[in-house]
């Protein structure tokens, strides 16, 4: 998730971007109302459903939680496995119509399944493994009358129809306003928005972010708009009026990473200089490549440098009429405003893919985990547009910090009512350069690539996260830690300087 505070715009206007026209591999651009697949291969085949092996989902198996901070959202019971999410948006209704199959593993014996919905919806029918039964759906609990046994795994299939509605956001964020989860546009286009939580204002779920599983997706819509959501676009046909889409999300992915848009899209295929294919998914009436998003080939060439190769098989970015940036998993979602065009928060967004979607937090207290090292990434490039060393570019924050921590609370701990606040960004970017300066860049960068591939398609928290550091850098850091994530007051800093994040 991009931040809109005032220090993140002044860096953005001080930027000087080199060549952000050029590409590796010459973007192919066209409406996605053209007949046939839309980034798909030409008589694809659609893949939706669960795995034919079961073996499959293995991968999706989380240790859950409940969580710290948001306790009323999620439950341990689930252990999600894959969902399969048939849904169709009239925009001149403003009605989804849903057919949705949860695979999902029981972590303990219960008399019901406890998930994620709302109550704006009316359901039409519930059935766990293939017999009907009874639920409740109050507020956002959806409870199914069903018994489970631990270990073992349940097909859950609902269907529904609505007018789904945002839920509010638990953040005084401006950009906010429209609140999470399912957001409908002025012309009756959709776009989803979901940290810290939200996907059950549109799908049962168990949304939280210890959870990851796999997805399918069959979006149909009134041609010509098209239907967009996370991974590979399979297929793209269209019959009687409708243009259908599936698309399928290899790896798991938590709940809020998850992105579905409706719209009248023209796409551009790009691929970066690793060969991974990329997608810019823009309003058919505007910019195919909104503000500086054709900059995702060299982005992602910036952070393959640091990071190592690129976790997942595609990335796309699709936009939106909103104002938020958001690392939706291997479909970044932003909208359509300079800020969140910006080749700043495409690096930054990108980064997400390695910190906070290949591996995620397992609680919402460490947020940080994401926020601070895609903020320094973005700190470190920007430094390099500029001109000047990291440690300029961070001096330059280190005020706000001071600020944002003292009114939202340590990033560590922070106001569960200020969600997503500067805190939880330029605390722990200082913190990782401070981290640097102590252990040295060669250490500091091994440590950097070694977390998301030791971790690929995980998630952890902070006593795993900040353990393996130590025995990665052959350092006692407990009050090195906790200062920097649980103190009231931002640390003194020692750091004086270097060129960064050498390639």
């Amino acid at each position: 998730m991009s931040t809109r505070t005032a220090a993140a715009l002044v860096t953005l206007v001080a930027l000087a971007l080199p060549a952000l026209s050029a590409c590796d591999a010459s973007p192919a651009m066209r409406s996605a109302g053209e007949t046939g697949p839309t980034g798909a291969a030409p008589g694809a085949t659609p893949r939706t459903g669960a795995p034919d092996d079961p073996a499959d989902l293995d991968v999706a198996e989380n240790p859950t939680r409940a969580d710290s901070v948001y306790p009323e959202v999620g439950d341990p019971l689930v252990d999600a496995l894959h969902y399969d999410l048939d849904l169709t948006w009239a925009p001149g209704d403003d009605l989804l119509t849903a057919r949705e199959t949860l695979t999902f593993r029981a972590t303990a014996d219960a008399q019901r399944i406890p998930l994620d919905f709302s109550d704006t919806f009316d359901v039409r029918t519930v059935e766990v493994d293939g017999a009907a039964t009874g639920y409740t759906l109050d507020g956002h609990d959806l409870t199914i009358d069903s018994a489970v046994v631990a270990d073992r795994t349940y097909e859950v299939v609902l269907a529904y129809a609505g007018t789904p509605r945002a839920a509010e956001a638990p953040t005084s964020r401006s950009d906010f306003d429209d609140g999470v989860g399912w957001i409908v546009g002025e012309d009756h286009e959709t776009w989803t928005l979901q940290e810290p939580y939200g996907a059950f204002t549109w799908y049962a779920v168990n949304d939280h972010p210890s959870d990851k599983a796999l997805y399918d997706f069959t979006l149909t819509t009134d041609a010509p708009w098209t239907g967009v959501a996370n991974g590979e676009n399979t297929s793209s046909s269209v019959s009687g009026g409708l243009r259908t889409t599936t698309w399928h999300l290899a790896e798991p992915a938590a709940s809020y990473l998850v992105t579905v848009a409706f719209d009248d899209f023209q796409v551009t295929e790009m691929s970066s200089p690793s060969g991974v294919p990329i997608q810019i998914w823009a309003p058919a009436d505007g910019d195919p490549t909104p503000g500086e998003t054709g900059y995702a080939p060299q982005a992602m060439a910036w952070l393959e440098a640091r990071l190592g190769p690129y976790p997942f098989d595609t990335f796309g970015i699709v936009i939106n009429a909103g104002e938020s940036g958001m690392e939706t998993q291997t479909m970044v979602t932003l909208g359509d405003t300079p800020y969140a065009t910006s080749a700043a928060v495409v690096i930054h967004e990108l980064a997400h893919q390695w910190y906070g979607d290949t591996v995620t937090p397992a609680d919402w207290s460490d947020v940080w985990m994401n926020e601070g090292m895609a903020m320094y990434l973005q700190g470190t490039w920007e430094a390099q547009q500029e001109g000047i060393s990291v440690a300029e570019k961070l001096d330059s924050w280190a005020d706000a910090e001071a600020a944002d921590r003292a009114d939202a609370g340590p990033p560590g701990d922070y106001d569960p009512d200020d969600f997503g606040s500067g805190n939880i960004y330029y605390g722990p970017a200082l913190m990782w350069h401070e981290l640097r300066e102590m252990v040295g860049q060669r250490r500091f960068a091994r440590m950097l690539r070694d977390w998301p591939a030791d971790q690929e398609n995980d998630t952890a928290d902070r006593e795993e996260y900040l353990g393996w550091i130590e025995e990665e850098t052959g350092e006692e850091l407990d009050d090195f830690f906790d200062a920097w994530l649980l103190s009231p007051t931002t640390p003194e800093r020692d750091g004086s300087g270097g060129p960064g994040l050498a390639a």
